[in-house]
């Protein structure tokens, strides 16, 4: 079976049999969408919320306004339809503690907000997550079945 590794700002999609495994998701969140009937499978690993507060904006993988759709778009490509396509989310991790209040450090629950934001504007259901904490998360989707597998270090592992 084939496996895609999925970068940080990255995004892939496969078609069934296969895996996409994203490693190290901390602050950022790992998309998984998912068409079942077409059995295509698309996995990005954000790292910011919103490409409209940055100026170097051109990887479209880096964020979650413009990684979901693209991320749409080239599930798409693999035979996907819009309407059949679930999400699940993970990651959105606040990995350090700072002793100020300051949104802007809050980046991993920020992430979570924005690609909620998204999905929902593109009718997408989310239909599980494991999101926030402070701890990091390797995940790996499979096109066959829709599984995520969420692996952490000291939380354990566990299919969403």
């Amino acid at each position: 079976m084939e496996v895609i590794k999925v970068g940080m700002a990255d995004l892939k999609t496969i078609k069934a049999p296969g895996v996409l495994t994203t490693l190290g998701l901390g602050s950022c969140v790992g998309i998984a969408l998912y068409d079942k009937y077409n059995k295509v499978a698309g996995l990005a690993h954000i790292m910011l919320p919103s490409s409209k507060e940055i100026k170097n904006n051109e990887n479209k993988a880096k964020f979650a306004d413009t990684g979901i759709k693209l991320l749409i778009e080239k599930m798409i490509d693999e035979g996907a339809f819009k309407k059949n396509l679930i999400a699940k989310i993970t990651g959105g991790s606040q990995m350090f503690s700072f002793n100020n209040n300051k949104n802007i450090l809050k980046i991993g629950e920020r992430n979570v907000l924005a690609t909620k934001e998204e999905l929902k504007k593109l009718n997408i259901k989310i239909i599980s997550e494991d999101t926030g904490g402070n701890y990091g998360r390797t995940i790996e989707l499979n096109a066959e079945d829709g599984s995520l597998l969420v692996k952490t270090i000291g939380h354990g592992t566990k299919v969403i």
